[in-house]
């Protein structure tokens, strides 16, 4: 009969049979189909119906480890049917279909038996797994099949694939007799799965998740059902076990040729599966995508492989991959493909997997995946024998763990070392090693490498001088005190200059340019190598490179160009599984924000890069995170939170870095604004002591003289602070706007009353010029206290309310506390909405009417709002009656605080 494609039509196929055989036509149904496809459901459904018409059934099922059982089946039948006969025992007869007149007689009485059962009642005897059945047991229900025709017997034989050839030609002389009705199972349909979703998970289900769940299964009703439960309970695992039942179910070759597929991945072949198998794999290929587990060549779920490989024991799996490395490795396979394998085998016995393993990480570090990278390497390291090759090996991996977490691998530091002094490692390995060591504070060890480099650079005359020479300007920036000559040498000509890394040569040139204070002469060359190390990421000196850069483009007051980069290097690394990456962009952009006067997004940015690689993998280097997010909240005036940062421990030799005067800078500001100000003073100079015995004293870096000026005027002793300040003036780099804009507010705050005025006009103007929201406030209070000390009180409540007005913008909570406090001894708005209408009454304004409110509460003159809008005098009085009426107040001194913030733009 024709292959029927749904279960519902099987089963209205079956109720006719158990009709015939209800008026005496004995009938023999042959069910088989695909792995999964729903045979033995069906079997047991039949049985449900036999059961309700009035037969009585037999039922058996068949293993394969009970295949060399003799009669194994045939005793299940006599056991539910005829428990008085006893169980066969007797040695099978030989193979053929013709068997000793005994055992024809023994089948005849058995039929006989079975006839008689079935003349009280219809009998029907279904058997699952036919395909299992001991060979007796098989031609006994051949035999049924022959004699029954005219007995009220349904036989029901359920079967898949048969896997030997005499098993196949006795089922096809079943097939041929005109009574034996073979129904093959084949795939729902698209159709046929929405309605069985439907039918468990409700109509919208079967719309929404039926075409999906239909590519997953293949239409294999195994399948589906254990996604139907899936989606019901999310963490289930009912698809990978009906996956491996699936296949533990099928023939052994199919197991083997589906746990083959899974090791081999997307891109097997099936000349591979057949390597791999030792069988043939063209006709299990074949079974499994008719069973729907493949479309293709690949598994059609994405879940399928991992339950397909977590089924193998650990030693085959092992074996597979090993088998698989070698094929992958002949056919020349790309090296990651064959280091998948060899990891997965932990197999280095082959003499080409050193080289595979580290060509494979190589590639893996391009590509963004150092955790790969790192496994490839140990594996490397573990296989190789030679000391040299070793040595470079644990160099390589010793970077690829520092770009996951620099704690880890500070274990090879100490090889490495010992390396470089047995004269194992290379030049470039061990200028990288001198950065791993030092960024984890042991300068003692990379003194002693740095001495190696220094004597064989002398020893080889010049060869690899300009790589010795990159490093040594490196240090003098970064590390003064280990650098040969703490003044920074000029950096080599770039053509005839030998080089070991050009992206080190990069960090050299940028780091002498922040040494010798000339950051404006290096910003072009900063934005070019920021270009550059998109394409030369994975160079162990790109992220030193990188951040140098930024520093260039900070002090060169390039601050659109510095956020540009920032975000876009900030997104780049986000995008990156490379922690160590996203720490130290998050730590600068961190550092940009608060150089633009924007503590909060600078504390969220330094609290990202704490997270990312927690403080212990930072070495001395955390205090450039630490240190932005100390002052950042200072400025927002959470003391409490400064001083939980500062009691958090920083590693030994921190203070022989750049980081670790950073940190002692914040500390100093502290110390400062808790009224700690001797302590505070002794922190500046501590900084400016260190700075000027490294020869870093440009007054850009870190501006302490400014500082300890400040903390000097608090005292009282304003002659130490002009002395400080015309110091800083004078220094290299004083004339930048984020450098001589601070220096002169101080300076007007230590000098006579009759030169603030002057010295502070010109200190906004510098802020206004660097773009630091910060100074901008700080100038604005002091410029509106010295307004107020001449006896201008309008002018000194304009500023102070411009003052107010960016420093809550900003977060800057303390500077907002001190100027509301001295706004309302001017009688400026209060904190609150001003009368009963409130907040309701500012929404009821048109937003003409909030542009002039919000001038007029920063403390704006009538006049001076109508020339910045453009607009007559008579509108503005108008405008600020109906504000008047519309919030029930008497004047612009009731005017709600909250009028700062409804409009920006109206002061700008």
């Amino acid at each position: 009969m024709p292959t029927l494609v749904e279960r519902d039509e099987h089963l209205d196929h079956l109720d006719r049979l158990i009709a015939d055989c209800g008026a005496r036509r004995g009938r023999t149904v042959l069910l088989d189909g695909p792995i999964g496809s729903g045979r033995t459901a069906l079997l047991r459904a039949c049985a449900e119906r036999a059961r309700r018409a009035g037969f009585t059934t037999l039922d058996a099922d068949c293993a394969p480890t009970e295949r060399a059982l003799p009669f194994g089946v045939v005793n299940q039948l006599l056991a539910e049917g005829l428990a008085d006969r006893a169980p066969f025992t007797r040695a099978p007869c030989a193979t053929g279909d013709v068997c000793a007149d005994e055992d024809v007689r023994t089948h005849e009485e058995l039929a006989r038996a079975f006839a008689g059962l079935a003349e009280r009642r219809p009998l029907m005897i279904g058997v699952d797994g036919l395909r299992h059945a001991d060979d007796e047991s098989l031609r006994l229900l051949l035999f049924l099949a022959r004699r029954l025709r005219s007995a009220p017997v349904l036989l029901v034989l359920a079967d898949g694939p048969a896997d030997a050839r005499e098993r196949q030609r006795l089922l096809a002389g079943l097939s041929r007799l005109p009574h034996v009705h073979r129904s093959t199972l084949a795939p729902l349909s698209a159709a046929g799965t929405a309605r069985l979703v439907a039918k468990r998970l409700g109509p919208e289900a079967g719309l929404r998740l039926g075409p999906g769940l239909h590519e997953y299964s293949g239409g294999s009703p195994l399948l589906l059902e254990a996604l139907i439960e899936d989606e019901c309970t999310p963490d289930g695992h009912g698809f990978a076990l009906a996956v491996q039942n699936c296949l533990h179910g099928s023939e052994p070759v199919h197991l083997r040729t589906a746990r083959a597929l899974a090791v081999l991945g997307e891109d097997a072949r099936p000349a591979d599966v057949t390597r791999l198998t030792g069988v043939d794999g063209a006709a299990s290929l074949s079974a499994l995508r008719a069973a729907g587990l493949l479309d293709g060549m690949w598994f059609r779920h994405p879940g399928a492989q991992a339950a397909v490989l977590e089924d193998i024991p650990p030693q085959d799996r092992r074996e597979l991959h090993r088998r698989a490395a070698d094929l992958r490795h002949e056919t020349a396979a790309p090296a990651p493909a064959v280091a998948r394998h060899l990891l997965a085998a932990d197999h280095t016995r082959e003499p080409w997997a050193p080289a595979v393993l580290s060509e494979a990480a190589e590639q893996a570090l391009l590509d963004d995946r150092p955790g790969m990278a790192v496994e490839c390497l140990r594996l490397a390291h573990r296989a190789h024998g030679d000391e040299r090759d070793r040595a470079a090996i644990r160099a390589r991996l010793a970077q690829a763990e520092w770009q996951l977490n620099p704690a880890a691998a500070a274990r090879h530091l100490a090889p490495l070392v010992a390396a470089v002094r047995a004269d194992r490692l290379g030049v470039r390995d061990a200028t990288v090693l001198v950065k791993h060591l030092l960024w984890h504070g042991r300068d003692a060890e990379a003194a002693d490498v740095l001495a190696h480099l220094r004597a064989h650079a002398g020893h080889a005359r010049g060869r690899d001088g300009g790589g010795l020479h990159d490093l040594e300007t490196w240090l003098a920036y970064r590390h003064p005190p280990l650098a040969r000559d703490r003044r920074a040498p000029e950096p080599p000509d770039a053509v005839t200059a030998p080089r070991i890394d050009p992206v080190l040569r990069s960090a050299a040139v940028l780091s002498g340019a922040l040494s010798r204070n000339r950051p404006h002469g290096a910003a072009d060359h900063a934005e070019r190598t920021l270009r550059d190390l998109v394409l030369n990421r994975r160079d162990p000196w790109a992220e030193e490179a990188a951040m140098t850069a930024l520093q260039v483009l900070i002090l060169a007051d390039r601050l659109d160009a510095t956020v540009h980069w920032c975000d876009r290097l900030a997104a780049e690394a986000e995008a990156r599984t490379v922690p160590t990456v996203r720490a130290l962009f998050a730590a600068a952009r961190a550092e940009v924000a608060l150089r633009l006067g924007d503590p909060r997004p600078a504390a969220e940015h330094a609290r990202a890069a704490l997270t990312h690689l927690p403080p212990q993998a930072w070495g001395v280097t955390v205090g450039l995170p630490f240190g932005t997010l100390i002052l950042a909240v200072l400025r927002m005036g959470d003391h409490d939170e400064a001083a939980r940062q500062l009691a958090r421990p920083v590693p030994d030799g921190a203070d022989r870095s750049f980081a670790g005067v950073y940190h002692r800078y914040a500390r100093g500001h502290h110390r400062m604004a808790t009224g700690h100000l001797h302590a505070a003073l002794t922190d500046f100079l501590t900084c400016g002591d260190l700075v000027r015995d490294w020869g870093l004293d440009a007054a850009g870096l870190i501006p302490w003289r400014t500082d300890a000026a400040t903390a000097w005027v608090r005292l009282g002793k304003r002659d130490q602070a002009r002395r400080l300040i015309r110091e800083q003036l004078g220094r290299p780099g004083a004339h930048a706007s984020r450098v001589r804009g601070p220096a002169l507010r101080v300076l007007a705050s230590a000098g006579p009353s009759d030169r603030r005025l002057p010295l502070l006009t010109e200190a906004l103007e510098l802020a206004e010029a660097s773009g630091d929201r910060y100074e901008q406030t700080l100038v604005l209070a002091d410029l509106g206290r010295a307004h107020l000390a001449g006896g201008d009180r309008r002018r000194a409540r304009l500023l102070l309310r411009q003052a107010l007005h960016l420093a809550e913008l900003g977060g800057m909570a303390a500077l907002s506390r001190d100027l509301l406090a001295v706004s309302h001894d001017l009688g400026g708005p209060s904190a609150r909405a001003a009368g009963p209408a409130g907040g309701a009454g500012i929404a009821a304004l048109t937003e003409s009417e909030r542009r002039v409110a919000a001038l007029a509460v920063l403390g704006y003159t009538n006049r001076e709002i109508a020339d910045r809008l453009f607009i007559t005098l008579s509108t503005v009085e108008q405008h600020l009656t109906r504000v008047y009426r519309k919030l029930g107040i008497r004047d612009r001194r009731e005017l709600p605080a909250e009028l700062r913030t409804t409009t920006r733009s109206a002061a700008g």
